[in-house]
């Protein structure tokens, strides 16, 4: 299989996305999922209104470090003049690629007319990605979700709005806006999709595998997968999925004491990025999910959410052993 791809004029050395999670895929994760052989990182996404109004906190989300690339940072909104002033003003910024998020499910994004709520308006979609296509000279690409509730949403001829409009790349979650994670995703609409366009198709929904990211690959024919809720406490997927397209091997999930050493380097690098007490709270989340299955995991977990300081949690994690 041909590993390398490429949005626009950005190469990608494997098809393996990390997809952008909000509260998830921060500095940090970040680097540990690129140091396991992430193709493509994704960043967190950041409201074009926020950078407008040149928000501390919207600072930090964009902080890129130079063993990131490539890199796509994301964006949401819904006015087309003001994603696209937002994206010539942070053009010179070091991301690779800027994408457009049209898929995020949360009510306070969707009650905005932001994210996933845009797929009930076609003509607007285009609008926004003509206009932050021609605003930059970076390719552009849009995620999106394949259906909102109570809404007629073709899916196929909005991907192809999206191409028309500009963009270098689309990433298609097969699930609709109601469903959030919940059932299976629809493979088949991500394949109706890449057999309508010309542009590279990322396929995203329940790959949690190197068996699973091969199914996908097959039955929609997309040019990557992107990997999200499995990834959360799992960087070594990424790992696991490149040794397994180059040599058809599938590598022995990571030991007790890889897990104990990646959760430590995870939270030294928190400590350094956000101050110790910002940085080991926002540890807990991470602690649950790299244990999630492991003997005395409830406890730990239950543990971990009183865990104040590096001392404490590698102190928790010792007991463990």
């Amino acid at each position: 299989m041909q590993m390398q791809w490429k949005i626009g004029n950005v190469q990608m050395e494997n098809p393996f996305v990390l997809a952008p999670m909000a509260g998830v895929t921060d500095l940090p994760f970040r680097k540990l999922c690129k140091e396991q052989g992430a193709g493509l990182i994704c960043m967190e996404m950041v409201s074009a209104k926020a950078i407008s109004f040149h928000n501390k906190n919207t600072e930090a989300l964009m902080e890129i470090a130079p063993c990131e690339h490539p890199v796509s940072m994301q964006l949401f909104g819904s006015e087309p003049e003001l994603m696209a002033r937002v994206a010539a003003e942070i053009e010179e910024r070091p991301f690779d690629i800027l994408d457009i998020n049209m898929g995020c499910p949360v009510p306070k994004v969707v009650n905005n007319g932001e994210g996933s709520a845009l797929l009930k308006s076609p003509d607007l979609i285009g609008r926004i990605v003509s206009s932050v296509s021609h605003a930059v000279r970076k390719p552009v690409t849009v995620k999106v979700r394949i259906g909102f509730e109570g809404y007629p949403v073709d899916i196929v001829e909005i991907a192809k709005v999206i191409e028309d409009s500009g963009a270098a790349a689309i990433a298609v979650h097969g699930r609709t806006r109601q469903q959030y994670y919940s059932g299976c995703a629809d493979w088949d609409a991500i394949r109706r999709v890449k057999e309508a366009v010309s542009i590279p198709v990322i396929g995203n929904g329940d790959v949690d595998s190197p068996l699973k990211a091969e199914a996908m690959l097959k039955e929609t024919g997309c040019d990557a997968v992107m990997i999200g809720r499995a990834v959360r406490g799992n960087p070594w997927i990424f790992r696991e999925m490149n040794h397994y397209f180059e040599t058809g091997e599938l590598l022995l999930r990571p030991s007790g004491e890889e897990i104990r050493e990646m959760i430590l380097c995870h939270a030294r690098m928190q400590i350094e990025l956000k101050g110790e007490f910002t940085g080991i709270r926002e540890m807990r989340k991470h602690v649950a999910w790299y244990t999630a299955g492991m003997r005395h995991s409830a406890g730990l977990r239950r543990e971990s959410n009183h865990i104040a300081s590096y001392e404490e949690l590698e102190g928790l994690l010792g007991r463990q052993g």
